[in-house]
């Protein structure tokens, strides 16, 4: 008796490891198989309206399928790779769902109403039909996005630097940051277009405005908040205000003012898309204006998912500066 239960477990012991397995590849393939489902659903169930379809969707998600099958094989051998696409699988194999559902309420049902409801492969037909039109105002937008942001944290760093070093100045400016900064940059829209009557200059006038404020905002902090032990070291060994302020101030500061980077690069990208309008000829605010005027919705949703990939890919850039640059503080501050 003793000896049959004695099997038994044993042979639960050996099936739980099994089924994790079988589970944890399932995981892993997870994104392929819903690839699967949306390819099958776009061919397989019918369209509840007479609209034209093309293959380009399917052939996408079918690239997409290849490359990441090639990373998997690649995974086999870099063990980091396969860490990432174990965590991220769930969240794409989320994502196919979501654009067989899409499919479903537009497409195939008409639950969603047309114009104002494209279905992906609508958007993506748009993508390739105006891709000369879609470059160029993306080049537009970052020139728009670039000028505003390098000024906005020029000036946004040196007057927080200022104020957080200078009891004066922050005296004499702070009243000004209360006043202005917590106004969002869009409503100085009508004083703006009186100022600047070229609209360029308009627009990167109020990207400037809409980063100064956090960027000075987070440097003054930091640097009001840096340890007076740090300067009392330096001013030991011999230290004068020059070398506290660049060697000891500003690097103890580097956490809030990455943090000021960050919001104003939203701040940036959010504000951005209204400054286009003020009269400038190109970029993906004007864009989307333009293609509403004539109700090609599908294009607006081109814009907005190319505005998100723009976008999100700047983010991710910060980040990874935010870590090289941060790097000797990595298990002091938790990132």
């Amino acid at each position: 008796m003793k000896t049959t239960v004695s099997l038994e477990v044993t042979d639960i012991k050996q099936k739980i490891p099994l089924a994790s397995s079988y589970k944890k590849k399932l995981r892993t393939i997870s994104p392929l198989i819903g690839i699967l489902i949306v390819i099958l659903f776009y061919y397989l169930v019918p369209n509840k309206l007479d609209l034209q379809t093309t293959n380009v969707y399917p052939a996408i998600l079918s690239f997409l399928a290849l490359i990441y099958i090639l990373l998997l094989i690649i995974a086999r051998r870099n063990e980091n790779l396969k860490i990432k696409l174990d965590e991220k699988a769930p969240l794409m194999f989320v994502i196919a769902l979501f654009l067989t559902l899409w499919d479903g309420l537009t497409l195939k049902s008409g639950h969603l109403p047309l114009p104002y409801f494209p279905w992906p492969d609508k958007i993506l037909n748009a993508f390739i039909k105006d891709r000369n039109v879609l470059g160029i105002s993306i080049l537009h937008s970052l020139r728009l996005l670039g000028v505003g942001y390098f000024f906005g944290v020029v000036i946004g760093f040196i007057t927080g630097v200022a104020m957080g070093w200078y009891k004066k100045v922050h005296y004499w400016i702070n009243p000004l940051m209360k006043a202005v900064g917590p106004i969002p940059a869009v409503t100085w829209i009508p004083l703006i277009m009186i100022l600047f009557p070229a609209g360029i200059f308009g627009s990167s006038f109020l990207i400037f405005l809409a980063v100064w404020f956090p960027v000075t905002l987070m440097t003054s902090s930091g640097i009001a908040n840096v340890r007076n032990a740090y300067f009392e070291v330096g001013r030991t060994l011999g230290a004068n205000e020059r070398f506290l302020v660049l060697k000891v101030a500003i690097p103890a500061a580097l956490p809030n003012i990455f943090l000021g980077l960050f919001q104003g690069m939203s701040v940036a990208c959010a504000t951005l898309i209204v400054a286009e309008m003020l009269g400038v000829k190109a970029g993906l605010g004007w864009y989307i204006t333009w293609a509403t005027g004539w109700a090609e919705y599908d294009k607006v949703y081109a814009s907005i998912f190319l505005i998100l990939i723009t976008f999100s890919s700047i983010i991710t850039l910060l980040f990874k500066l935010r870590n090289k640059v941060l790097s000797w503080q990595k298990g002091v501050i938790k990132w």
